[in-house]
Parts: structure tokens; sequence; C-alpha cells
């Protein structure tokens, strides 16, 4: 029987499990759907697909580096126990290892081999959640890559080597001392980790953003009653502290509470012996910007129990 375009796509809207997985299960089965849903069962890919609608915001995130480009990714599961669990870990730190040459695409790293399986990192993510029994999900990657210089890293709460709940990886771009560039790229990661910068200087922060900001520090300037051009003088003081507070060459470098991060890096180039350039950096914290499911448990045992709160 012909395995139509349409027949897969039936098959895909009543398990939820990936095309090439369904037209698989089809040809297997000489076209018949209900014998194709249950060699999907067998499998456990349905199974797999009937957790994709819950909630993973736990996981892990994993670091791999090469040379002068590393790489950050972020995969989710349900809860933190199974981030524990030595399976998952594997998975993401070989994840990780692959998302140095995705050049930070996650649909290109989800259709990459996944080493030893025979199949893609989507396909080896659809197995573990059928053997483990948790909604897991390739969130996010991204890479950092100098030409000359150092990628430097950390990850902060690591449960093992490149694994942990927040990551951030760092490029400075110069020739100097590669010494002296890795321990300012390390203290830097570490600034980023707990400061959360979002953007390098004012130049490359989102504009929406500081827009938004400003509007904000309008509106509470006007509510002062003092005269417009006060008002002005006001709204661009608060700007220029929000920049001192997010971007990150004006934050004040937590390593000694005193210099200008921007500064630190100036005055590391004559130890380096050479300008340094801060290229890029990303920070990913486990779960940011994921709507967590809060549980009424009162409200729960209710339900089940048919009784009206």
């Amino acid at each position: 029987m012909e395995i139509t375009a349409s027949l897969v796509k039936q098959l895909r809207d009543s398990t939820g499990v990936g095309m090439m997985d369904c037209k698989k299960a089809l040809a297997e089965n000489n076209g018949d759907m209900e014998a194709a849903v249950d060699w999907l069962r067998t499998r456990g890919l349905a199974k797999a697909a009937k957790k994709a609608d819950r909630v993973a915001a736990e996981g892990l995130v994993g670091i791999a580096t090469g040379g002068t480009t590393a790489a950050i990714v972020e995969v989710n599961s349900e809860t933190d126990f199974v981030a524990r669990n030595e399976q998952f870990q594997a998975i993401v730190g070989n994840v990780a290892k692959l998302a140095i040459d995705s050049e930070g695409d996650v649909v290109k790293l989800g259709e990459m081999p996944f080493p030893g399986s025979g199949h893609s990192v989507s396909a080896e993510l659809t197995e573990a959640i059928a053997k483990i029994g948790e909604n897991m999900n390739l969130r996010r990657a991204d890479v950092v890559s100098v030409k000359d210089g150092v990628v430097e890293s950390y990850v902060h709460s690591a449960v093992r080597s490149g694994l942990g709940k927040i990551g951030i990886l760092v490029g400075l771009e110069s020739t100097g001392n590669k010494e002296v560039l890795s321990s300012l790229g390390k203290q830097l990661a570490m600034h980023i980790a707990a400061t959360n910068p979002l953007s390098i200087s004012p130049d490359d922060l989102d504009q929406s953003v500081v827009a938004r900001e400003r509007a904000i520090f309008a509106e509470q300037a006007r509510e002062s009653g003092k005269p417009a051009e006060i008002v002005e003088k006001m709204v661009e003081g608060r700007v220029r502290k929000y920049y001192e507070e997010v971007t990150l060459l004006a934050q004040t470098f937590v390593i000694d509470g005193e210099t200008k991060v921007g500064d630190a890096i100036k005055a590391a180039e004559k130890d380096a012996g050479a300008p340094i350039k801060l290229t890029k950096f990303v920070r990913f914290g486990l779960g940011e910007g994921i709507e967590k499911a809060v549980n009424d448990f009162a409200a729960e045992v209710a339900a089940t129990s048919g009784v009206k709160q």
C-alpha cells in the first residue's frame, strides 16, 4: 500500500509522534493505521508524544569547548530528579559537543546524528522520554567563537563538568598572552553569572526595551510636578543609571566591587601585552522565561473527590 503524505499526517495528528517515525510505522505495517499506532506504542514513541504537552522547565545547561569555539545548550526535563539521571546528563553532554558545529541553530542541532545511535538528536530525546518517563525538550543553543584569543566558560551549580543550572560563555579577541586572557575570561563569566547583563554596551541593547524603560521613567518624573526641562534631565539621568545596571561594560566588576568592567578589561591589556575586545557573551539560566504550572494541591484533591470548594 502506498504511504501517502495525508496518511502520515493522519497518524501524526492522532499520536503526536514525529513525521519520520509515523512514516516508518506505516511502512512497517503496510499502511494499517491501527497496527501503526500499536507499533509506535510498543516502541514507547506514542507514550512519549502524550507527554509532549507537559511543562519541562527543569533539566540542565550544558557547555562544550573546542579550541577557540565553545557551545552552550539548554535541555529541559519536567523534574530536577531527571536532571540527576546519568543517562540524561550523558545526553546533554553529547548534545553540547555536537552544538559546536551547529552555529547556534537549534533546529540544525536537533537533526544532527547522535553519537553511536544511528538516529538524530531529536530521536534520541524521544527515546529517552519513553525510557525515563518525562517530557524533554532541546530548547536552545548558542556558539561563541574568536579568531585569535580565548573563549572561557563558567557553570554555576554544576552537577558534573560542563553541566549545571546556569552556564556562561565569554569571547575575548586578542593577540595577547593567553593565560592572562583566560584568567580574565573566567572572572568575567562569573561576573555575568551574578549580574545577568542584557548586553555588552548600550549600542547593542534592545532599543524597544530602552524605549519602554524611558517611558516608565518619564511617567514617574512627570508625577513629581517639576518643569518639563527638569523632567527631561531626570529621565536622562535614570536612563544612564539603567545602562550602568544592565550593560556589561558599565557594570561594577563583582570581583573587586569598585572597577567598571570596561575599565577592568582595559587594565588587563597591560598584562596581556595587547588590546582586548569582548566580542560576545552568552548566559543561559535554566528554565528562564518558561511558564511553570503552579498546582493548587487542595483544589486538585477536591476535584478528584468531587468535593466543591
